[in-house]
């Protein structure tokens, strides 16, 4: 059954712009390392950076009926998140796609599939995040469905989880944990400030992450010169 779901849950912007800020590594790094898509997905241009809530579209190769769909469930700011039924590299999204996105205030899409007119694209600075990029075109004939649970690029997408994406990759945050998210991100950008400035006075991530113990108890030894191997 195809269905188009049209009212999903969708967590505040303070929270999104906090996870924005922290970008794609430091929230896969703040959730246990978790919820990062596959690096083949990669943005059409460098320095394109997005988060928004995930409104996710199931779709069948070579047919992109259902982003049509979907661009009408949208809400500003959110994400539009493609998975395909099978694997495929057509290219599903465009220029034209992007024009009407943009004009109802969608924040960039992620679509594991193919992308195509990336001149284009980049001009606009519509940020568009793909398995590949290919000038073949797509049908409209068999529909999908539009806030289903879907999986894009190995990661479980939810409809309205956050997804968070830059040149380092693409970082789905679950609706339900974007507190506990945001507060790790915090912390841990803190911290990281801490051992910036250390780090840039000279100290060692050696002695700065305790980590002379742990190489002694691993196994490795220190000597002065190839000689003392012989």
């Amino acid at each position: 059954m195809s269905v188009a779901v049209r009212h999903i849950a969708r967590t505040g912007a303070h929270d999104i712009e906090k996870l924005a800020l922290a970008g794609a590594a430091t929230v896969h790094e703040a959730q246990g390392r978790s919820g990062l898509m596959q690096p083949y997905m990669r943005p059409v241009y460098e320095g394109a950076a997005i988060a928004g809530n995930a409104v996710t579209v199931l779709a069948h190769p070579g047919d992109n009926w259902m982003l049509h769909v979907a661009i009408e469930l949208c809400q500003p700011g959110d994400v539009m998140v493609v998975a395909c039924s099978a694997g495929n590299h057509d290219g599903m999204f465009g220029e034209l796609l992007a024009t009407s996105m943009r004009a109802r205030g969608i924040t960039g899409l992620v679509i594991d599939a193919g992308c195509r007119d990336v001149r284009a694209l980049k001009a606009m600075q519509f940020p568009v995040w793909a398995k590949a990029i290919s000038a073949k075109g797509t049908v409209k004939a068999t529909p999908g469905s539009v806030n289903i649970p879907v999986v894009c690029a190995g990661v479980l997408v939810n409809p309205g989880d956050v997804i968070v994406a830059d040149d380092d990759g693409i970082a789905v945050v679950p609706l339900r944990t974007v507190p506990t998210v945001v507060a790790a991100c915090h912390a841990r950008l803190e911290l990281e400030e801490v051992n910036r400035k250390r780090l840039a006075g000279g100290e060692l991530g050696l002695d700065i992450y305790g980590m002379r113990d742990k190489l002694r108890q691993a196994g490795l030894v220190y000597v002065e010169s190839a000689q003392d191997l012989e």
